[in-house]
């Protein structure tokens, strides 16, 4: 089946930091949305080029451990199958190492280079990242700068986002009571 024919479903679902929403075809997830201003336009951007559907099987249970994950219960994610279809070769190794960034823990987007044979692409490691449809699922929000600093996140609330998502995670270093 040409990727193009493969049909998208969509399902919006509430979490402890707003609605979400998940897209995804019969191979697995192939877009995550974070809450935006609103869940109705959360479902308007899940629904392009996909149909509102009720979630069963994997996908259900994909969902569940989101909200779960979400709400404070660490599940790495990793079981969660994804449709990579028309996604180049170098973003899905960015993808491969990012999924494997244990919750809690970060990496530097020169580390992910390094770890993809290529340590002198950070920067495109960080634009790679700029173009993850399934964050979260794929935690891009564990990739910071070499100095532990947020940088550039393009999914709703932005570094805000970023910074309560590593938190949530019990991240050294995000969300702690500071001295100062």
């Amino acid at each position: 089946m040409a990727d193009s024919d493969r049909s998208r479903a969509a399902a919006l679902f509430d979490t402890a930091i707003g609605a979400c929403a998940v897209v995804w075809t019969d191979a697995g997830v192939s877009r995550f949305l974070l809450p935006e201003a609103s869940p109705d336009i959360t479902r308007t951007r899940a629904l392009r080029g996909a149909d509102e559907a009720e979630p069963s099987g994997a996908i259900a249970e994909a969902i569940d451990a989101v909200r779960a994950h979400i709400g404070g219960t660490m599940d790495d994610l990793r079981w969660i199958p994804l449709d990579h279809s028309g996604i180049p070769e170098f973003q899905r190794a960015v993808y491969s190492v990012t999924r494997a960034i244990d919750p809690g823990h970060t990496l530097s987007y020169g580390q992910v280079a390094a770890r993809i044979g290529l340590p002198d692409a950070a920067q495109a490691v960080g634009q790679a990242l700029g173009h993850n449809a399934i964050p979260v699922i794929i935690p891009c929000h564990r990739v910071l700068a070499a100095d532990h600093a947020l940088h550039g996140f393009s999914a709703p609330g932005g570094l805000m986002t970023k910074a309560r998502l590593l938190e949530i995670e019990r991240t050294p270093g995000f969300g702690e009571p500071t001295l100062f």
